[in-house]
């Protein structure tokens, strides 16, 4: 997917001049603090965004029907270095759809939220589908991304899903997924959502598992196989070669493996390490970690493991890429 972004002559008595201008002086004044009161200069329909701590800018996108509550422990813990930037996806976890493509809208906006805040080369974090956006983005505005954190996200979704090798191979996997979930009425869909097929392996504490689910009844159900249905459409491994930043790669398999194994399907540690390391291998500044006790949610999983991973990578990105990882053990 690539995507790209008066004055008025007055005939007026003198009093009504002052006016104009007391009035010219205060719409001059709200336009100047305008992006201090709201965020940003430019509307942004396709996220909200929550700002929390000081320091250097942190962006942290969340994954599909999920809240920007994803990182509420990850804020916790940076706030005093960095200033968070915590975005909820429209048609997620509450926030109002868009008629528009999300992940395009996405993508554009977030360069102009970028722009107008003026967020000098801000950190990327994403997960899952978030960190799908984030190399989209690095991608498309190389010039505006700093370090990113990919949190369980491969480039070519579809790849991993249906073992095919390119997108055509996989399309009439993805039209046909696509077509279900488009079919589902709002009933059929909170059902799937309330029965936890597509999140059960997803995180440990039934609490938390609990949690992902309201996200998911309280999203957008179109919006859900949309941006699905893009997500799996997207194939950014030859695309990888134009991101400019240091990247950390975090990655999960015991969750996926205990699916598969319900299914009477072994798919070992190996295989997942290689599936990263054959999807990443265009990324030049990688550096690649494999959680071995955290699910898909990482950051609820295993936190601990988390912030370690991602401080050693933030004191010195530049030394932690030099070493690619994919062949070091669990730590």
């Amino acid at each position: 997917m690539t995507t790209n972004n008066s004055a008025r002559p007055a005939t007026c008595s003198r009093s009504s001049k002052q006016s104009l201008n007391i009035a010219t002086m205060v719409t001059i004044f709200l336009a100047a603090i305008g992006p201090s009161l709201n965020g940003s200069s430019t509307p942004h329909p396709s996220f909200r965004v929550e700002v929390t701590g000081h320091g250097r800018p942190m962006i942290l996108i969340p994954g599909l029907a999920s809240s920007g509550d994803t990182w509420k422990s990850t804020v916790e813990h940076f706030k005093g270095e960095y200033e968070c930037h915590v975005l909820t996806l429209a048609g997620f976890a509450g926030v109002p759809p868009i008629t528009t493509p999300l992940l395009p809208a996405v993508d554009n906006e977030l360069a102009a939220y970028i722009r107008d805040n003026h967020l000098e080369k801000p950190i990327i974090v994403g997960h899952s589908l978030g960190g799908n956006l984030a190399l989209l983005f690095a991608v498309e505005h190389p010039n505006q991304a700093g370090p990113l954190v990919i949190v369980d996200s491969l480039p070519f979704l579809a790849g991993a899903w249906f073992q095919v090798k390119t997108l055509d191979e996989g399309k009439p996997m993805i039209e046909s997924m696509h077509a279900y979930m488009g079919s589902q009425s709002l009933e059929q869909y909170e059902a799937y959502v309330r029965a936890g097929a597509a999140t059960k392996y997803m995180a440990t504490s039934p609490t938390d598992w609990e949690t992902i689910k309201q996200w998911g009844l309280a999203s957008d159900r179109k919006t859900v196989a949309d941006a699905m249905y893009a997500l799996l459409n997207e194939d950014l491994r030859p695309e990888l070669g134009k991101i400019t930043a240091p990247a950390l790669v975090l990655g999960t398999w015991s969750g996926l493996h205990e699916q598969l194994s319900a299914y009477g399907k072994d798919a070992p540690r190996e295989q997942f390490i290689q599936t990263f390391q054959a999807q990443y291998q265009n990324l030049c500044q990688l550096h690649f970690a494999m959680a071995d006790s955290a699910r898909h949610f990482i950051m609820f999983d295993d936190p601990q493991w988390f912030f370690a991973q991602v401080d050693a990578f933030l004191r010195d990105p530049g030394k932690m890429v030099q070493e690619r990882g994919f062949d070091a053990p669990g730590r």
